[in-house]
Formats: C-alpha cells, structure tokens, sequence
C-alpha cells in the first residue's frame, strides 16, 4: 500500500509521514522533493522554476514509487504536495492504473493555521527574526504565494480523501490516516516533551536551502 499525504505547505505532511513510519513496522517514507532539488542542482539557477513542472520529475517519481511498491514489503508513506490535476494524474493516477493500491490523503486546514504552523516552525526563510520576534511572512515566499491555491483546489472531490487537521494533533492525524486505510499502528508511546522534540527534530531534517 502507499500512503500519499498531500496538503498545502505547513499542512503537516512531513510531520504526520514519520509519525506513521515510526508506528508502523516496516514501512517507509519516499520523498519525491528528493528528486526534485536534485534535478535543480543539475541546472543553473537562472533555469529553476517549480520542479514539478519539469516532466523529469513526475516520470521519475512515478518510476521509482512503482519500483518500490514492487519491491519493498511494507507500507510505503509519500509526504507530497501535488495540486495540478494533469500531474496528480501522472503520479498518484498512474499507479492506481497499475493496481497499485495507493490511498491518498489531502490534509486541510483553514489558512489562518496553516499560516500560525508555518510561523511557528520557522519555515526556512520564510520567517524573519526581528528583535528576537517573528516578522510576518513574507508574501513572495513560495509557500505562502501558494496557500490559496493550495487550499482551494485540494477542496475538490477529486483530491480526497480530505482530513482537517485544524484541531488535531500529529498523532491523532496519524491515527485518521491508518484507521481510514486500514492500518494498525503502534501505540505512541511519547510524552508531551518527548512528542514535542522529537516533531523539532524532524523539523530540522527537513528545512530546505535549495
């Protein structure tokens, strides 16, 4: 099975991606924004637009997810933003046409916490420190400039199944994901603390310069 958790940026897919990974034996997360800042470092800055326009990248993640899917015995977990509907169809269609069982999730919240999200984890650049406070963000950032669009078009029937998140936790987003796709997780064992640093560290990993 492959878990794709789509979603606009902030919207918790990293975070809710190694939650189910760590819960559930022997599945695995494939990134496809891998494969995309690893062709923009194969072209000069003046050439890089939005990876996933790039036909490169949609065959590719294609091709390797089916790879995977073929090969790796366990649950295979997709953190990925994709809201073009020709591209949705070139990825997660494509394997569905392959009889691939992929269960795809988008995961929605009003802007407003998807914007305290993004403030709140200090989304690379995206966030100025002023006076040790945080400034606003900043509109020509990628993720900000496309959180409208975002929200508005995985709103559509052909983007669910839809899961707010607004009011949830990490773990209880977890746990909708797997109960939907039926999945049995492992009991998060976390405390409070520990559920707390270890979503930082994944923040962490996951912060992009390209």
């Amino acid at each position: 099975m492959l878990i794709w958790l789509n979603g606009p940026f902030g919207g918790g897919k990293t975070q809710t991606a190694y939650e189910l990974r760590r819960r559930l034996p022997g599945s695995v997360v494939c990134d496809p924004e891998h494969l995309g800042f690893g062709l923009h470092r194969m072209m000069p800055p003046e050439l890089r637009g939005d990876f996933q326009d790039l036909p490169a990248w949609r065959r590719g993640v294609h091709d390797v997810l089916d790879l995977v899917l073929r090969k790796h015995p366990g649950t295979v977990i997709v953190p990925m933003t994709v809201v073009e509907p020709e591209y949705f169809a070139e990825t997660v269609g494509r394997l569905r046409e392959q009889g691939h069982d992929v269960r795809h999730f988008a995961l929605l919240a009003e802007r407003g916490t998807v914007l305290r999200r993004l403030r709140e984890r200090g989304f690379g650049r995206v966030v100025r420190y002023v006076a040790g406070k945080d400034a606003p963000l900043r509109r020509e950032s990628f993720a900000v400039s496309r959180l409208d669009l975002c929200l508005e078009r995985l709103s559509g029937a052909e983007f669910a199944e839809h899961v707010r998140t607004d009011h949830l936790s990490v773990p209880q987003v977890a746990d909708r994901v797997a109960a939907s796709a039926g999945l049995r997780l492992a009991p998060g064992a976390d405390g409070p603390l520990r559920g707390r640093l270890r979503r930082a560290a994944v923040g962490v990993r996951h912060i992009r310069f390209d």
